[in-house]
């Protein structure tokens, strides 16, 4: 008999499923055998427990497993016969007033959507690029030398300075009274990067070993001490040392101890080169990604199953929760987060996952064993041991699936760019690596 699939609403659909008693009885009847030969009882010697009193305990839960397994049988073969791609779970009930010998069950659930694709050809998509400079190879090389910085201490009359490393004792109070964190002794931070609140640092710069000082703070609205954010208050500090930085000159022999193969200061900076450049290849081939899937589902048509929206909602405050257990927050787990608060973000990715998913299955843009191979072998290449890296990949059919992913999104990327408007734009260095 072909199945008749009732459209209800947008994606939603019902299937009645028609289930023959008979078929239920028998496979109880098969089951609870069964049971009754591995079933032990007080009084009846094992395997001898009578069938009238293996039904009485066991028949119940015997017939609602049977029922859930031919129920669903019967649902995955009459979605098969009718061709159905469902999202989510169906929604079974049983119907009343089934003919006698027989039972009947309405399941609703969804489909995915049908997705029109827009004309590629008529999308315009920003692709950006980026290069390498000798600022940023000197940049980061002055990072490298920050963290192998040494600290001398200023003459008692020198004044704290930019970089300088200075101890301080300090107190702050709110209205007179001291309050939680505002006190500390022989407290060492570094003038100018921002580890204080630029008025406290202000009021230390210029400083010398033994003075003390009171100025006024104001803690910004959204600081992280909510006890005090917003707040007025007052500092006392006493700076008890300044220690000026010295930078490790740039040599063969910072080459050397930064463990560069080539160690000198040309290696160095050849080293340094090739790691940002494989950084900018990455991080340029992610904002294009982004750019291109986003212009592809811009022109995209198509309904999205409520089951695939609630289930990215139930991931994303899953991992919501997680996160703040991870900060040590009490009782993470039952935080109350309104789905709200990620709908937007679910349903672009739902809508995002099967526009690529369309594009994928209509042009054939599947990843092949080559390329995730050449991807693996790209990302190992970064590693002292890259073959072990490779067999880690391929040790674990999980992390082969995120690579497959990943490559996949770059087929789709790459053909989206072959068949839009590209604009081409330069960035410079910074501007892709987030920096100011």
């Amino acid at each position: 008999m072909a199945v008749t699939v009732e459209t209800l609403e947008k994606l939603e659909r019902k299937i009645t499923l028609t289930l023959p008693v008979s078929a239920i009885a028998a496979e109880v009847d098969v089951r609870l055998k069964r049971v009754a030969r591995q079933v032990k009882m007080d009084g009846f010697r094992p395997g001898k427990v009578p069938m009238n009193v293996v039904a009485q305990r066991y028949g119940y839960s015997t017939q609602m497993e049977v029922m859930n397994d031919k129920v669903g049988e019967a649902f995955n073969s009459a979605i098969q016969e009718a061709k159905l791609r469902i999202a989510g779970q169906p929604r079974i009930n049983e119907k009343e007033g089934a003919p006698e010998g027989e039972m009947h069950f309405d399941a609703i659930f969804e489909v995915y959507p049908e997705v029109k694709l827009g004309e590629l050809s008529a999308v315009t998509v920003e692709k950006i690029s980026a290069e390498v400079t000798d600022a940023a190879i000197d940049k980061t090389i002055d990072i490298l030398r920050k963290q192998r910085r040494t600290f001398a201490q200023r003459p008692a009359d020198g004044a704290a300075q930019e970089s300088d490393r200075v101890t301080i004792d300090f107190e702050g109070k709110i209205d007179g009274e001291p309050f939680q964190g505002g006190k500390a002794e022989d407290f060492q931070f570094l003038l100018g990067e921002g580890q204080m609140l630029k008025e406290f640092e202000d009021a230390v710069r210029g400083m010398k070993s033994g003075e003390s000082k009171t100025f006024p703070l104001s803690f910004p609205a959204d600081y992280h001490g909510k006890d005090v954010a917003g707040k007025q208050s007052d500092f006392l500090v006493t700076l008890k040392k300044v220690e000026v930085a010295n930078m490790p000159d740039v040599t063969d022999e910072l080459a050397k101890s930064l463990g560069v193969a080539d160690a000198t200061v040309a290696g160095l900076r050849a080293d340094i080169k090739n790691n940002l450049e494989r950084e900018v290849k990455f991080r340029l081939l992610g904002r294009n990604k982004q750019a291109a899937l986003e212009a592809l589902a811009s022109q995209a048509e198509l309904d999205l199953p409520n089951a695939s929206v609630q289930a990215e909602l139930d991931r994303m405050i899953e991992g919501a929760r997680a996160d703040l257990k991870s900060r040590g927050i009490q009782d993470a787990d039952k935080a109350p987060i309104p789905d709200d608060v990620f709908r937007p973000q679910a349903e672009k990715r739902v809508r995002m996952g099967l526009v690529v998913a369309d594009l994928v299955r209509a042009n054939n843009l599947q990843a092949t064993a080559e390329q995730i191979k050449a991807h693996i072998e790209e990302l190992a290449s970064s590693y002292e041991k890259p073959a072990d890296v490779v067999r880690w990949y391929y040790s674990d059919m999980s992390r082969l699936g995120e690579v497959e992913a990943v490559v996949i999104e770059n087929n789709v990327t790459d053909f989206i760019l072959s068949q839009a408007k590209v604009t081409d734009k330069a960035v410079s260095f910074d501007e892709l690596m987030g920096q100011s």
